[in-house]
């Protein structure tokens, strides 16, 4: 049973992430995720989980690291200069296939930036964002209910892929408020004994489980990393999410994801109005990346825009999904500014322009 209830998107990600089952958050406060930690420390000891405010980033992505090897759902969340420092042990997660659940919401960088609202954390997070080869799950929610419904998905995913998903949100969402339907009801944390790869007392019942990244042999390194890459291609085949406005007929692409999707909408109507053919192909997974849609929509578009809160990162993928087969063009704002439906709107004629000229 549900209920709607008015809420701001970080406390949604919280009341996910119970609801999910994730009994241990780590964490430490950074703007503008800190209500979702403060939050978790007035809820997790009420439904009899634990919330533990670490001496440092660091700290906290270790001790996901220990709760994920015993094999219980837990979480830690941050924003972007938070998760940089975190990325050693997103790399240690995904050196021994444990499933996590990581939130960041984006403030703007390089540095200790601002705290207004970006999406310059995308290729942090989709290229892995530690060493060595590997990747998480990354999820872009466009608003509260997402944040909450594709929190919810990110245990359930991590845990049937064994990685790390990251819900990578920004200081917008985040901060917003919106009517949300979440679950009138606890359920229980997951049970430890149900992934028998995890660490814990055996009582003579089992064998002893290792939870290990070292490989001394090279040889016995290669074959895990070509196995692990094995189940990242199945992870690409199957997991690959997106959504849609008026895309069916449109001859400008827009893509965009997170807060600047919302904004994007406003924009194409305003095309539309004016006679030009827009849609929006919306990520929802930034990795895997949506290029079979992508691939799609360039059999009828004429050209697309990336309208994103960074220097252009996501171009990359939407370039290599289409093959190069039609221009891309970028309609931007960073460092805290957000674009504007005019100005994105000016974008979608202009491309218009130029692939008519």
């Amino acid at each position: 049973m549900s209920e709607k209830i008015l809420i701001k998107g970080n406390e949604a990600i919280a009341e996910a992430a119970i609801a999910a089952g994730c009994r241990h958050f780590f964490g430490y406060p950074i703007t503008p995720q800190s209500e979702l930690a403060a939050y978790l420390a007035r809820r997790m000891p009420k439904v009899g989980g634990v919330y533990l405010q670490a001496e440092s980033e660091v700290a906290a992505i270790n001790m996901v690291y220990g709760a994920a090897a015993a094999g219980v759902r837990c979480m830690t969340s941050s924003s972007s200069p938070g998760i940089s420092l975190k990325s050693e042990g997103l790399s240690y997660l995904a050196g021994c296939d444990l499933p996590a659940v990581l939130i960041n919401v984006q403030r703007g960088g390089p540095g200790l930036g601002g705290i207004q609202p970006s999406q310059a954390d995308y290729f942090q997070a989709t290229r892995g964002g530690g060493h060595g080869d590997y990747h998480i799950i990354v999820l872009a929610p466009g608003g509260v209910q997402e944040m909450y419904s594709y929190t919810r998905d990110a245990f359930d995913l991590a845990d049937k892929h064994r990685m790390t998903v990251m819900v990578l949100t920004d200081g917008i969402l985040g901060q917003m408020m919106e009517a949300t339907a979440t679950e009138n009801g606890e359920q229980t944390a997951d049970n430890r004994q149900e992934k028998p790869w995890a660490v814990g007392g055996v009582r003579g019942e089992r064998a002893r489980n290792i939870v290990n990244s070292l490989y001394l042999k090279p040889s016995e390194l290669e074959a895990t990393n070509l196995s692990r890459y094995e189940k990242y291609k199945q992870v690409e085949e199957t997991e690959q999410k997106y959504d849609s406005y008026l895309l069916d007929d449109a001859e400008i692409v827009v893509a965009a994801y997170g807060a600047s999707s919302r904004i994007a909408k406003n924009a194409i109507d305003e095309a539309r109005s004016k006679g030009v053919k827009a849609g929006l192909l919306r990520p929802i997974t930034l990795w895997p990346f949506p290029k079979k849609a992508f691939a799609a929509a360039a059999k009828k578009a004429r050209a697309f825009v990336s309208v994103e809160m960074s220097m252009g990162q996501m171009i990359e993928d939407i370039e290599l999904s289409i093959r190069c087969s039609r221009p891309v063009t970028l309609c931007n704002r960073v460092g805290g500014m957000v674009p504007d439906p005019a100005m994105i709107c000016e974008a979608i004629l202009n491309a218009n322009k130029e692939a008519t000229a």
